[in-house]
């Protein structure tokens, strides 16, 4: 038995040395038809500024969402440098604590709102008032938490039928107010607020109730409890008395600053500690190597974007005119950027929460290349909303005993959060539909216990195949709702099933599938070294 244990490992070693040779190989080749593709192509191409970085190349700046934020950076980051003093300064001088902090916070967000909505924040501060009178007066019944979901999706869908409403439909009067809808859309930042809300409403109602969490259990293991510091966990499962639940408290909550715009979420309970005490889990030295790696990424993606012009092929058609094996790579690449986007947009308001005393969950904690499960992956990609879906949807709707149902309400919610488009429906129900199967593996491999050598190679082998086939799922999946829509997906689909096309196909799959074991790897590789000495 232990032969072939060790057999089995001497085998692991030369095949990790053939895989970094294969993915060496690999990346110097999409690199290598990336540059050569924006090259030759970047006449053709919309959405290309001049370059700042580099002689003689362009810049892709063709994401919406991207431009306009390069654009405001220098303000934003002015913006919040002096509410970071600010709020600082008053919280060391006067030696604040929630109440007073949440004042001063509410100040300078309601400031920033004005800045951004101008007349809309009436509407912000309409709805938000409303849901804190049925809060505070139905929190206790039972039929609470299905007056709390359908009030804020009511107004959720309600917000973007009527595009944030017009001040004339109040009457003539008011329609000058018009004139001063302010510098960004109020519906569009709106959907986190409805979390927010929703949020509120919960921890609140379960304040209400009997505690389940056993904190002194939870010290005990708990690696950052252990240390004398208090972890995300505890801040979010420590209820707060009901009267410290204040409007002040749950309106600063709702607009507080960094995270109004984009996130991350954090809950009410989370939230409202940390005003009172300011999150002890990451030093200033912390913070601040946070912020450098922040810098380095930007870097990265500027880097990017003057080389290789991905995004600006999708939003010009142009992908349409490519070969199947420069489609894979622009979709590929497309993915890659919108995870460094994102990536890069969530820690910049993270890093300003963190500056200011609020810590929040990491919303990017995995590289989008080291996910080779539909469950991973989303526990990874804007991971404070999953912990926000679990914790305010999956659990109350029955949690892992329906889950085969509840996927599908969850997933078609996230959809309608994000916009009332079909595109994003198709990418929910897709993404549920593959759910299904692996879903259904990983139940039938936790009943399968290995017991040889040969047993744990046929299951690693197996795993390796479906998370390639998961792999190329999350693709298509993502590539429909976010990218091309569903006609762009079944053109690609039609295109790769040609007969130039299925040799392409092929060694994508392998190349997933060879990637898949890398991920194996990386994952013994981090078992070993964080496992007891």
């Amino acid at each position: 038995m232990n032969t072939h244990n060790n057999r089995y490992a001497k085998w692991k070693q030369r095949e990790l040395v053939l895989i970094l040779l294969y993915a060496i190989a690999f990346y110097a080749y999409v690199l290598w038809r990336s540059i050569r593709l924006s090259h030759d192509h970047y006449f053709k191409l919309h959405g290309l500024a001049p370059s700042w970085l580099i002689p003689n190349r362009r810049n892709d700046v063709s994401d919406a969402q991207w431009r306009n934020f390069r654009g405001n950076f220098p303000i934003l980051s002015f913006v919040f440098a002096v509410f970071t003093v600010i709020a600082n300064g008053f919280r060391s001088f006067f030696h604040l604590k929630a109440k007073g902090m949440a004042i001063l916070w509410l100040s300078m967000s309601f400031i920033y709102l004005i800045y951004l909505h101008g007349a809309c924040v009436i509407y912000i501060l309409s709805i938000a008032t409303a849901n804190f009178l049925l809060v505070k007066v139905f929190a206790r019944t039972k039929y609470f938490p299905f007056m709390l979901w359908t009030f804020n999706i009511i107004f959720l869908f309600c917000n973007r039928i009527y595009e944030g409403y017009s001040f004339s439909i109040f009457g003539q009067q008011f329609e000058f107010l018009d004139n001063f809808r302010g510098t960004f859309r109020w519906h569009i930042c709106f959907n986190f607020v409805v979390l927010r809300m929703i949020s509120f409403g919960y921890d609140y109602h379960w304040s209400q109730l009997d505690s389940h969490f056993d904190q002194e259990k939870h010290v005990t293991r708990c690696c950052l409890c252990k240390l004398g510091k208090t972890c995300y966990v505890v801040r979010q499962e420590r209820g707060l008395a009901s009267d410290s639940c204040s409007f002040s408290l749950y309106l600063c909550y709702l607009v507080y600053a960094p995270l109004y715009l984009a996130g991350p979420i954090i809950s009410f309970n989370a939230f409202a500690s940390q005003l009172d005490m300011p999150q002890n889990t990451h030093s200033f030295k912390d913070v601040a190597w946070y912020g450098v790696r922040w810098l380095f990424s930007f870097l990265l993606i500027e880097l990017m974007t003057h080389l290789f012009y991905y995004n600006a092929f999708v939003i010009s058609g142009l992908w349409r005119e490519l070969s199947p094996v420069e489609i894979f790579i622009v979709g590929y690449g497309v993915l890659n950027f919108m995870w460094l986007k994102f990536l890069l947009l969530w820690r910049y308001f993270r890093f300003w929460s963190l500056v200011n005393g609020i810590e929040t969950v990491e919303n990017m904690p995995n590289c989008i290349n080291n996910c080779y499960s539909l469950e991973t992956f989303w526990k990874t990609w804007h991971a404070s909303f999953n912990r926000w879906l679990i914790r305010y949807m999956y659990i109350p709707l029955g949690g892992s005993r329906r889950k085969f149902l509840n996927v599908w309400v969850v997933f078609t919610f996230v959809a309608m959060w994000h916009d009332l488009e079909w595109k994003l429906l198709s990418w929910a129900w897709l993404t549920c539909l593959f759910f299904m199967p692996e879903m259904l593996l990983k139940s039938a491999s936790n009943a399968y216990k290995v017991e040889s050598a040969f047993g744990e190679f046929l299951l690693r082998e197996l795993k390796a195949l479906s998370g390639a086939v998961t792999i190329t799922c999350l693709m298509i999946a993502n590539l429909a709702g976010y990218v091309v829509g569903p006609s762009g997906i079944n053109w690609m689909v039609s295109s790769f099933l040609k007969r130039e096309g299925v040799p392409v196909l092929g060694g994508v799959f392998f190349s997933l599938y060879v990637g898949t074991k890398l991920m194996f790897h990386i994952q013994d590789l981090r078992s070993r070294v964080h496992s007891p000495k």
